[in-house]
């Protein structure tokens, strides 16, 4: 049986340009779809909807190792430090481990 190395990256985000929620849904929708396609991964916003300035999303990714995995999930972090709509403002990640 194939072992499954999962993660899941949240990220929480400062949004101080926009101005209004529908500004801010087109940040993040844009933000959002960039990701998943950037580095194949499913990404959801996942807190503070209904805030202007702030966010919190979540990003799953699913590899054959725990070292590819690791990459994944960092790189997305280092791209979002690299955003310039937004500012970063703490991250955290959690693995799934398979029950022994």
């Amino acid at each position: 049986m194939a072992v499954v190395h999962a993660g899941v990256l949240d990220a929480h985000l400062r949004l101080p340009a926009v101005a209004s929620l529908k500004e801010k849904r087109q940040v993040i929708k844009s933000l959002l779809a960039h990701v998943a396609r950037t580095h194949q991964v499913a990404v959801a916003e996942v807190d503070h909807n209904d805030l202007w300035q702030r966010s919190t999303i979540a990003v799953a990714a699913v590899a054959n190792s725990a070292g590819h995995l690791d990459r994944i999930l960092h790189s997305v972090t280092r791209e979002l430090e690299r955003e310039a709509r937004i500012e970063l403002l703490s991250t955290s990640i959690a693995y799934l481990e398979e029950p022994s």
